[in-house]
């Protein structure tokens, strides 16, 4: 696959989109909050490594890492513009409100709910940390993939997934002093507790 996909075959890169294009929404989505970011950092993650694909080595595993990795570049500039729209629209008079009846959406909108719940304690970490935790915590990769995904050290990975989950527990234990009525359902991830509690998958050998 790997030199297939580094010689150009269109093939083998339509194999690849096709097996790993949820994972790296999956990822855009946890590192944006955003649904229609993290499609937008989808498509140019594969955009970028069809462009790039010169630079993938014959020999290796998995491609996963790789386009885990341009993918967290792109999300990090997408949130860079998001940040820059918001400080704008910061700015302009707020829209009227519009109260939307249709029952349809109330899912969608309790997602969405949760998802900013978990992105917000997710923002209060250092980007470093914030991509190394969705890297081994919720795409599964293990420390040396995430290394490679990243171009760092593998103790750097260590390093840096032991401070994201520090301090996604102190945020946890703030946020249960100042709030003493939870109503998570049981299994609903929404904390920063059940978040650094996932178990991080070794590297093999």
């Amino acid at each position: 696959m790997r030199r297939r996909v580094r010689e150009g075959d269109r093939e083998a890169f339509a194999q690849l989109y096709e097996a790993f294009a949820r994972p790296v929404y999956n990822h855009g989505l946890r590192l944006t909050g955003d649904w229609s970011t993290a499609e937008e950092v989808m498509s140019e993650t594969f955009l970028t490594a069809w462009h790039s694909r010169a630079r993938v080595q014959e020999d290796g595993g998995s491609l996963l890492p790789w386009l885990l990795g341009i993918a967290t570049h792109k999300a990090d500039n997408a949130r860079r513009s998001t940040w820059r729209r918001q400080l704008f629209l910061a700015r302009q008079p707020p829209p009227p409100d519009v109260e939307d009846f249709a029952a349809r959406s109330a899912g969608r909108i309790d997602d969405a709910r949760r998802l900013r719940a978990v992105h917000t304690a997710l923002g209060r970490l250092r980007r470093q940390d914030r991509e190394v935790l969705a890297l081994c915590v919720w795409s599964g990769l293990d420390y040396q993939e995430t290394a490679e995904a990243l171009g760092i050290a593998v103790g750097t990975v260590r390093s840096r997934l032991s401070r994201a989950r520090k301090k996604l527990a102190r945020l946890t234990d703030e946020s249960a002093g100042q709030n003493r009525e939870p109503q998570i359902r049981r299994g609903e991830m929404t904390s920063a507790a059940a978040i650094a509690a996932l178990p991080v998958r070794e590297e093999l050998t």
